[in-house]
């Protein structure tokens, strides 16, 4: 579901229950193990500079370049270091904030499900 923001009525959703489409990692980003990625765009607006949505993504290691976001994970475990910053252990029932341009390595123990909001500044 992703068409201008005024043209999308409110609506509900059981996350747990979303059925998603999958969106291979780029091998690049792929350091260990046979992670597979998966998602869903809830709203996105009009501009393209908001997108709320539902990712997942299956247990091994990737890098990514992160957007400016905001997300709360439903379940799953993962492991998230920030270069040159923190390392963040997340799980079901955490939120988290994440910089535009963090430079991350994803270490997922156990298939991550996640409801995010991303912010794009271009």
């Amino acid at each position: 579901m992703s068409a201008p923001d005024q043209l999308i009525p409110s609506f509900a959703l059981h996350v747990p229950d979303a059925e998603l489409t999958s969106d291979p990692l780029d091998p690049a980003q792929i350091v260990s193990g046979s992670p597979e990625v998966s998602g869903k765009v809830l709203w996105e607006s009009g501009d393209g500079t908001r997108t709320h949505g539902i990712w997942q993504i299956t247990p091994g290691v990737v890098t990514d370049t992160e957007a400016d976001e905001l997300f709360v994970v439903l379940w799953g475990r993962a492991t998230v270091e920030i270069e040159g910053g923190s390392t963040l252990e997340l799980g079901a029932g955490d939120v988290c904030v994440l910089r535009e341009g963090d430079r991350t390595t994803w270490t997922v123990h156990e298939t991550l499900r996640k409801v995010y909001s991303i912010t794009s500044h271009e």
